[in-house]
C-alpha cells in the first residue's frame, strides 16, 4: 500500500542535501560529498537526527569535511604520512625520526606476518593487545647493529614502541583517517601502567672506580671524560663545542649553543651555560693551548701530533659559508635540491674537516678503559652524566640550578614532571649562584682533585 505524504513525513525529512529516513526504529542519513554517497546511522531520537543533518548540511555548505567523512588509508601509508608530518612541520630531529620509524615499522612488520587488518579503519583494540604479545615475543639487536647478538625486548622499549604507535593513531585522528566515532587503538591499552620490569640497569662509578677511571685514562682520554664527569654534557655536546664562543676561560664558562647553520642542534633544543670549575679549566688551558677556533676536542690524531685538519683556522662563519657552498655545488652535480638527510651529510663532512671527534670514538675510549680497570658492565658514557647528576643531588645544589645544568626544561608547563611548578617562571639563576653550587658540589670528589695534580704534573714535565 502507497504511504501517504503525512505517514512520509513521520518516517523521513530533509533539510538541504541531507536526507533523513526511519528504518525499523533507527533514523538513517544520507548525503552525498565528494561524489561518494554517505549513509550514516543515528539512532533512535529524531530531534538528534534532524541537529545532525542541520550540522552536515551547515558543514557542506561551507565545503568543509562533514562530521561523517573520514579516508581510510593503510597502516604504510598512515606511517609515511605522521613521519612527513614530523619531519617538514614539527621539524623533529632526525635522530628523533629515525627512532620513530624503526618503533612503528614493528607494526607494519605484525600486520605483514599476521595478515591482520592493514586499513585504519579496520585496526581495533584487538589488534593492538595482539600485537603486544608480539613485542613480547621477538628479539632485536640492542644497538641497532646486524651483528650485533639479538635480546627479547625489554620493557622500556616496548612501552616506547606503544606510546610512538598511540601517537602515530593519534595524528590519523585528527586527519580523518578513522571512522568519527572511533578511538584510539592504543590509548585503550592503559600504556602508563605498565611495569617497567626488567629495564636496563644504570651504573654510576663509586669513588673508588672513578679514582681508578680517571688514573687508567691516558693524554688524549683525561681531558675528555674529566669534561664529560664535570660538566654534565652528553657527548654530542661535547664534540661539537666550538672556540671561542663556546669556552670563556677568563670567565669560566662553558656555552651549549644550537648551531642548525652547520646541522647540528641540541637534543631538547634548550641552549644552557654552565661554569667551569677550576680544576677542569686548568686542565682545558693545555690542551686548547694557543688555538683560537675550531673544535674544543679534537681527534686524536691531531691531538698529539703536528698534523692539522684540513680546516684549520677556520671560524663558524667561515664553516657556515663553507657548507652553502659545498650545498650548492652537490645540487648542480645531481640537478636537484638535497633533502635534509642529504643537507646533514654534507654538514658533517664540515665537522669530520674540522678534526671533531666522533661520539662512537668516545663510546669506543669509554669501554676500552673500562675494560682496562675490569670493569666491563659500563658501556655508556652516557653513565657520566648520570654521575653528575647524582653528584649534585649529592652535594644539595638547588633544583632549579640541577635542571638548568642538566639543559633540562624549566618551563612552568612542565612543573610536574621535575617538582618546579610556576617557581621556574620566578627564578632566574645568577652565575655567580651557579657556580658556587657547582664548585661546592664537586668538590666533594678527592679523585678528581688527586688526577688533575697528575695530569698538570706529567703535562708541565714534559714542556721545555
Amino acid at each position: 500500500m502507497k504511504q501517504s505524504s503525512k505517514q512520509i513525513r513521520k518516517t523521513s525529512f530533509r533539510i538541504g542535501k541531507v536526507r533523513g529516513d526511519l528504518r525499523g526504529k533507527i533514523w538513517y542519513l544520507t548525503y552525498h560529498e565528494n561524489g561518494k554517497r554517505l549513509r550514516p546511522k543515528l539512532g533512535p531520537d529524531k530531534e538528534q537526527a534532524r541537529q545532525m543533518a542541520a550540522r552536515i548540511n551547515s558543514q557542506l555548505e561551507s565545503h568543509t569535511h562533514s562530521v561523517f567523512n573520514f579516508e581510510p588509508v593503510s597502516i604504510d601509508d598512515l606511517q609515511q604520512r605522521w613521519l612527513n608530518h614530523h619531519e617538514q612541520v614539527l621539524r623533529s630531529s632526525l635522530q628523533t625520526i629515525r627512532r620513530y620509524r624503526a618503533a612503528t615499522t614493528h607494526l607494519i612488520n605484525f600486520i605483514g606476518q599476521k595478515g591482520v587488518a592493514s586499513k585504519t579503519s579496520l585496526f581495533q583494540v584487538g589488534h593492538a593487545e595482539e600485537f603486544v604479545h608480539y613485542l613480547r615475543t621477538i628479539k632485536v639487536a640492542p644497538n641497532g647493529h646486524v651483528n650485533s647478538q639479538k635480546r627479547p625486548l625489554l620493557d622500556k622499549g616496548i612501552k616506547y614502541i606503544l606510546q610512538c604507535c598511540r601517537s602515530m593513531f593519534g595524528y590519523a585522528i585528527k586527519r580523518r583517517h578513522l571512522s568519527p566515532y572511533a578511538e584510539n587503538p592504543f590509548s585503550s591499552l592503559d600504556l602508563d601502567r605498565i611495569p617497567i620490569e626488567n629495564a636496563k640497569v644504570i651504573s654510576i662509578f663509586s669513588p673508588d672506580q672513578e679514582k681508578a677511571f680517571l688514573e687508567a685514562c691516558d693524554d688524549w682520554q683525561f681531558p675528555v671524560f674529566l669534561t664529560l664527569m664535570l660538566t654534565g654534557l652528553r657527548p654530542g655536546e661535547l664534540i661539537h663545542l666550538l672556540l671561542p664562543d663556546d669556552i670563556d676561560l677568563k670567565k669560566g664558562m662553558l656555552y651549549v649553543r644550537n648551531k642548525p647553520r652547520l646541522g647540528w642542534q641540541v637534543k631538547t633544543r634548550n641552549e644552557r651555560e654552565i661554569p667551569l670549575i677550576n680544576e677542569l679549566r686548568d686542565v682545558l688551558k693545555i690542551i686548547i693551548g694557543d688555538r683560537v677556533t675550531g673544535p674544543v676536542f679534537l681527534q686524536r690524531r691531531f691531538a698529539s701530533s703536528s698534523v692539522l685538519p684540513e680546516l684549520t683556522g677556520y671560524t663558524e662563519k667561515q664553516l657556515e659559508n663553507l657548507l652553502q657552498k659545498r650545498v650548492i655545488k652537490a645540487e648542480d652535480s645531481s640537478d636537484k635540491s638535497l633533502d635534509r638527510n642529504q643537507w646533514t651529510q654534507q654538514s658533517r663532512t664540515i665537522w669530520r674537516d674540522c678534526g671533531t671527534l666522533k661520539t662512537d670514538r668516545i663510546r669506543t675510549e669509554f669501554i676500552k678503559l673500562t675494560k682496562q680497570i675490569e670493569l666491563p658492565e659500563f658501556t655508556a658514557p652516557k653513565s657520566l652524566r648520570h654521575l653528575f647528576a647524582t653528584c649534585l643531588q649529592d652535594g644539595n645544589v638547588d633544583p632549579l640550578i640541577r635542571s638548568e645544568l642538566m639543559g633540562h626544561s624549566t618551563s612552568a608547563t612542565n612543573g610536574a614532571s621535575h617538582g618546579l611548578g610556576m617557581t621556574a617562571t620566578y627564578t632566574h639563576s645568577r652565575p655567580e649562584t651557579k657556580r658556587r653550587q657547582l664548585q661546592n658540589a664537586l668538590l666533594i670528589r678527592p679523585s678528581i682533585i688527586i688526577a688533575r695534580k697528575r695530569f698538570l704534573e706529567i703535562m708541565k714535565s714534559g714542556l721545555p
